[in-house]
């Protein structure tokens, strides 16, 4: 009964503990967005700087040199900018989860003053990674609706979805950051691994080409890579003005949820050989 109760109440137990530190995880995120532009003459203009040049780039290389079409290309007469759009849509998703990825392993060997200090929540550090990639994902986004307002006009209602796509997407990075935190901690390596698997998932992926151009043979492939999804609903809702499938977000929303849960569960397990490691 004490552990179908313990069990049970584990979603409660975890987000009560992440609210309790809510004001040390908004200035952790400050502290951390601030470190990244000190002493830069933009500071943090350079959040809205990076988005946009990325934005012209792509626009150039892949629609103007490489004439890449996508789907979208029927709705308006825009030329180059359309493939410009439709891959800046999925690498603000890409962009958030390979950030927080790539940086999960080393978050408690270049925090260990932390491990040390008992009181200090070091979930904590996931989450703040988490938030602060966020924030420079919704700076990308502020250049995305910008353009597609310039290219197509007002985007169609189904965009008010796309928070709801985000919702999804963030506890299941977050349940793996704390995962490769906890691991990164054991096992040195985890760092050079992460990034050969970020790699795969960026070509593995319907980043520069939709699941549509995938052979049919393939395509169970692209479907495993669990950014498949937030990719393509984002594209959906703001896009190409597609309803959400109701089946496939909440299903993908429940293996999110199960994903930052069982990553929790683990990072707790685990967290009790951080000083001995270290």
């Amino acid at each position: 009964m004490t552990f179908a109760f313990r069990t049970a109440t584990l979603p409660l137990r975890m987000l009560l503990r992440i609210w309790g530190s809510r004001f040390l995880i908004v200035q952790l995120i400050r502290t951390e967005l601030s470190s990244r532009y000190r002493a830069s003459f933009f500071g943090v203009l350079w959040t809205l700087i990076n988005p946009l040049v990325m934005m012209l780039i792509y626009t150039l290389v892949f629609g103007g040199v490489f004439q890449a079409k996508t789907p979208m290309s029927h709705r308006a007469a825009t030329g180059p900018a359309d493939f410009g759009v439709f891959l800046f849509t999925g690498l603000i998703v890409f962009s958030f989860f390979s950030e927080v990825i790539s940086r999960s392993p080393q978050l408690i060997l270049s925090n260990v003053n932390y491990v040390k200090k008992v009181v200090f929540p070091l979930e904590v550090l996931s989450v703040v990674a988490v938030g602060a990639a966020l924030v420079q994902a919704a700076m990308n986004m502020v250049v995305l609706l910008a353009f597609a307002v310039i290219l197509y006009g007002v985007p169609s209602a189904t965009a008010l979805l796309l928070p709801l796509v985000w919702l999804a997407l963030i506890p299941m990075v977050l349940g793996v950051s704390w995962f490769l935190a906890s691991v990164g901690v054991y096992l040195r390596d985890t760092s050079q691994v992460i990034g050969f698997i970020i790699t795969f998932m960026m070509f593995l992926g319907p980043l520069f080409y939709p699941v549509s151009a995938m052979p049919e043979e393939f395509r169970w492939l692209i479907m495993l890579n669990p950014l498949t999804y937030p990719i393509e609903a984002s594209r959906d809702v703001l896009l190409y003005g597609n309803p959400l499938d109701p089946a496939a977000f909440l299903m993908f929303g429940a293996i999110s949820g199960a994903v930052m849960l069982l990553g929790w569960v683990w990072f707790h397990r685990t967290r009790k050989g951080f000083a001995d490691v270290l």
